[in-house]
């Protein structure tokens, strides 16, 4: 389904007063303390996020899924889909294939598809954590890693395939996420299992284009519970760095222990010049791939204090792509994925909002409470209307969750597709 640009218009008529009192107020603030406002709803208009093609169906857990109905059932409807969301935020400007759940049919109407909504091919993903239908090899003992040649052979050969469809889609780059490890003590031998993904991934990399880049996800643990083989991005990026200069770490937020200092990563990373990629989520307990910024705000807004220095003093780093990888399973997936970019943009403008200079006085005279100052007087900050005023001008609506449910969109959605529709690769 298409939403009309006259429809988006109508539905700010009813907000935009409200708006424009609230903006108004926040930009003569900030104004009179200095800060670029013009600038920062330049960079908040300018900032996509990714979405990937698994995320539009129903998610759910070990024991159970629970569709809302109208899922989408081909990439052709997952593209719609992210088109909606992109035409009421104008932030969700691209689309991340997980390969083999979505291998277009039509590569020249699948392009043409994702243009009629301005939507970029992002990264595209391998998967080799699952045994695909009529593989000669099993993935049970891990891929890359695998004490066979025969397994390893194959799994390099899918992700080299998954390179060649980025191509045709424009895609600039891979992520390799491994669910290689072990659950028994004694089950692997970790230095050949390291070595075996490193020269694995070498083998891979050659494969990639000059202006690609190859993504390395890390986790701790799951589904293998006493080791991973890729368990932290020390391990990544030493990967990465045997791979050569296009091979990147990619920081997932849920890929951690509880209570890692992930802000501090993200500065390491950065510094190094090796930091390629960010996936979106949040957590309670581990890998909870909850709606962003659902339950840690504050330690996500941390984090984007780091990015925006990274973006603003790393420039051997490159520009770095954003992806949403969450699960929703008592939500509309519609509803969380504009939800979380909500959140996204909320912890970018606030770090937008950070006095740079003031704060690097403050750390030089070892000013502990001033510095603390300075950051929570920019969390504290209501920068919604900065938000809403950037959707606006980018010709999206002043309040996506309330226009997706006034245009009632599942519905339709159900109406088009029935209440039986399953997305792929869920």
């Amino acid at each position: 389904m298409i939403i009309e640009q006259s429809q988006i218009q109508d539905n700010n008529k009813k907000d935009i007063t409200k708006h424009k009192e609230s903006f108004d107020f926040l930009a003569n603030t900030l104004s009179n303390s200095g800060r670029n406002v013009d600038a920062i709803i330049a960079k908040l208009a300018d900032f996509q996020v990714a979405i990937p093609s698994w995320a539009l169906g129903a998610g759910g857990t070990r024991f159970g899924r629970f569709s809302y109905g109208g899922e989408p059932s081909s990439l052709e409807e997952k593209i719609d889909d992210i088109g909606i969301i992109h035409q009421l935020t104008q932030t969700a400007g691209a689309i991340s294939l997980h390969i083999p759940w979505d291998i277009p049919k039509d590569y020249k109407a699948i392009k043409e598809l994702a243009s009629s909504h301005n939507i970029i091919f992002d990264a595209v993903n391998s998967n080799t954590f699952q045994d695909q239908a009529n593989a000669k090899e099993s993935y049970k003992f891990g891929s890359l890693s695998n004490v066979s040649n025969a397994v390893r052979d194959q799994a390099i050969e899918h992700n080299i395939e998954v390179i060649d469809i980025g191509e045709k889609l424009g895609s600039k780059s891979i992520t390799v996420w491994l669910a290689d490890g072990s659950n028994f003590p004694g089950q692997n031998n970790f230095q050949l299992a390291l070595q075996n993904t490193q020269n694995s991934l070498k083998k891979i990399y050659k494969k990639l284009p000059d202006d690609w880049k190859m993504f390395i996800e890390y986790k701790p643990y799951e589904p293998n519970f006493y080791s991973t083989v890729i368990r932290d991005w020390g391990t990544s990026l030493l990967l990465a760095n045997g791979c050569g200069d296009k091979a990147y770490t990619l920081v997932d937020l849920g890929h951690h222990l509880p209570n890692t200092n992930i802000e501090q990563i993200v500065a390491t990373l950065m510094m190094q010049g090796k930091l390629g990629g960010f996936h979106f989520n949040d957590s309670k307990y581990g890998d909870d791939d909850l709606t962003v910024g659902s339950i840690k705000p504050y330690a996500l807004f941390l984090i984007f204090n780091e990015l925006v220095y990274g973006m603003e003093n790393n420039k051997n780093n490159p520009d770095l792509a954003w992806m949403i990888d969450a699960s929703h399973n008592v939500k509309d997936p519609l509803e969380d994925l504009i939800q979380s970019l909500e959140a996204i943009q909320e912890a970018y403008a606030k770090a937008l909002l950070i006095d740079r200079q003031l704060l690097k006085m403050a750390q030089q005279n070892n000013d502990v409470v001033k510095c603390q100052e300075i950051l929570q007087d920019a969390y504290r900050t209501d920068v919604r209307p900065l938000i809403k005023q950037a959707r606006y001008q980018s010709g999206g609506v002043i309040n996506p969750i309330n226009a997706y449910r006034y245009f009632d969109i599942r519905n339709k959605l159900i109406k088009e597709r029935g209440t039986t529709s399953v997305a792929t690769g869920l």
